[in-house]
């Protein structure tokens, strides 16, 4: 492997934070960092709302979403190159400037060219500011305390996509699906505003490389076509379609070649060497597959509390949100047990515990009652708040701090992966398997079916014509394929976690980001 031909970066050496500053830094970069992953979610229910007021389809209207996810997903990996040229602190408040007005153009948008355009710049500008969050957050507490920043960094992570929806539908049913952009331009002038006075002093050194124009050509073109593939496969039955054929053979072809370019380029746009990092590959992967297995859960199961048990969308949010509570309650405990215990005996907490309630969730019953539903979410909360920082503390384990942004977005970029693969993958799962269930079912109705001949002499002795009988018995039966569906993929979530015990263990201490110069 061809080593850099310029000299490795070396970190400024700060000393940490304290008192006041301290607290006003750490709220300061987690209003970013939440304010950024809300938007990924916060649009999600609006799509509708938004597709009839400026006249397109509602499948054309999904791309209000997909344009943000693709933006973000290609410049997340870049968020170490850009912050080594400009400066993590000029990258962080010049990305929330940049963020603000995106959102600012996206909430005064009266077409939908103009707001799928302003949806594209604000994924693009706003993809270095969770990572750059993470990590000068973990810059300005002491070396004793940093699993604590990253405790507080986690909590933003696991409660902005819970939290987005449910914001989303109570603005656009009570406002106007325009503030769920606007109520940016306060937030972003306080993250701006605060990074800048608290942390320009804190500057990195800024290192001057050439531009790898092949790479950023490859690493476009790839992880583009795979954002579209995965947000738009079920739309068009995956593989059954020539565009997702396409897609899929561009995302391949161009994936690999970028990592052929990249691995021995001496000034590589991104830093793959870090996959040579025992602890870095194994968190990522455990990061990934975790988060198909929490998306599988949070998409899969508001949707059959909508399409099944007769949820309104704020009332499925609401049941959804009970997961955050424990997790927000969890982000800063956990962060300070990771000096003194293990992060890979916590995770393992948080895999068994994510499985039993998955598990005990596939059991849900034809007629279960909300409060059931919500208490199953409350305590997956538990698992949340103890999986996630665990292996972002794994994740960085060993990296000297002028690879900590690097190395941040990549997770980030992970972590974006495995929720888009976990909403189109699951969500697919879900669909198919209630198709098989509803026709294993319809095969056994047939006149000589003793239940099921009484079952409609009951109903049209009520008074039903045989046709509004028959119908009321497909939706029963659609709604009993659907629960079992949904218990398919709890189940399945659940052993996705379980496998995680056997991957957990090959990580191997000390578990501590390295010092400047080390």
């Amino acid at each position: 492997m061809a080593s850099p031909a310029t000299p490795p970066l070396r970190s400024a050496q700060y000393e940490p934070m304290h008192g006041a500053k301290l607290v006003l830094a750490t709220m300061v970069l987690s209003l970013g960092s939440f304010m950024n992953i809300l938007d990924l979610s916060i649009a999600n229910v609006s799509v509708p709302t938004i597709a009839g007021d400026l006249a397109v389809s509602p499948t054309q209207g999904t791309w209000v979403v997909t344009s943000y996810g693709v933006s973000e997903a290609i410049l997340l990996p870049l968020t170490g190159w850009l912050a080594a040229r400009i400066g993590q602190v000029r990258m962080f408040v010049f990305a929330t400037v940049l963020f603000t007005l995106a959102s600012f153009l996206c909430g005064t948008s009266f077409s939908f060219p103009m707001l799928l355009t302003a949806r594209v710049m604000q994924g693009a500008v706003g993809a270095a500011m969770i990572p750059l969050a993470q990590t000068l957050l973990t810059s300005v507490y002491s070396p004793q305390r940093r699993g604590l920043a990253l405790g507080l960094w986690s909590m933003t992570v696991v409660v902005a996509p819970i939290a987005g929806p449910l914001a989303g539908g109570w603005i656009t049913e009570n406002l106007s699906w325009h503030w769920i952009f606007l109520i940016n331009l306060p937030l972003g002038a306080v993250v701006a505003a605060g990074a800048w006075s608290l942390l320009r002093e804190r500057e990195t050194p800024i290192r001057k490389v050439p531009v790898d124009f092949v790479g950023l050509a490859l690493l476009i073109v790839g992880v583009g076509a795979l954002q579209i593939l995965l947000d738009r496969g079920n739309e068009l039955d995956w593989f059954e379609s020539a565009e997702i054929i396409v897609l899929a053979c561009t995302a391949l072809l161009s994936l690999a070649l970028l990592v052929a370019w990249e691995i021995d380029h001496p000034h590589p746009i991104v830093d793959l060497r870090l996959f040579a990092r025992r602890n870095f590959t194994i968190g990522v992967v455990c990061l990934f597959l975790g988060m198909i297995a929490f998306f599988g859960t949070v998409v899969v199961l508001p949707l059959w509390l909508q399409s099944y048990q007769g949820y309104t969308s704020l009332w499925a949010g609401k049941v959804v949100a009970m997961g955050g509570i424990f997790a927000m309650i969890l982000g800063p405990i956990v962060g300070l047990m990771l000096g003194r215990v293990d992060p890979r005996a916590i995770s393992t907490f948080g895999f068994l515990t994510f499985s039993a309630v998955a598990i005990w969730s596939a059991h849900f019953p034809p007629d279960v009652d909300y409060w059931s539903v919500a208490l199953t979410r409350l305590l997956m909360g538990i698992a949340i708040g103890t999986f996630f920082l665990p292996l972002a503390a794994i994740n960085l384990s060993g990296l000297a701090p002028e690879r900590v942004a690097a190395a941040s977005g990549l997770q980030n970029f992970m972590r974006n992966l495995g929720s888009s693969f976990g909403t189109a993958m699951l969500t697919s799962f879900w669909e198919r398997r209630a198709a098989i269930f509803h026709a294993d079912m319809v095969d056994n109705l047939n006149q000589f079916n003793t239940p099921f001949r009484d079952q409609l002499q009951h109903l049209t002795d009520m008074g039903l014509s045989q046709a509004q009988a028959l119908a009321q018995m497909e939706h029963e039966i659609s709604a009993q394929a659907y629960l079992m569906s949904t218990n398919a993929v709890l189940l399945l979530c659940g052993g996705i976690t379980l496998s995680l015990l056997l991957l957990i263990w090959w990580a191997h201490p000390p578990f501590g980001i390295a010092r400047p110069g080390h």
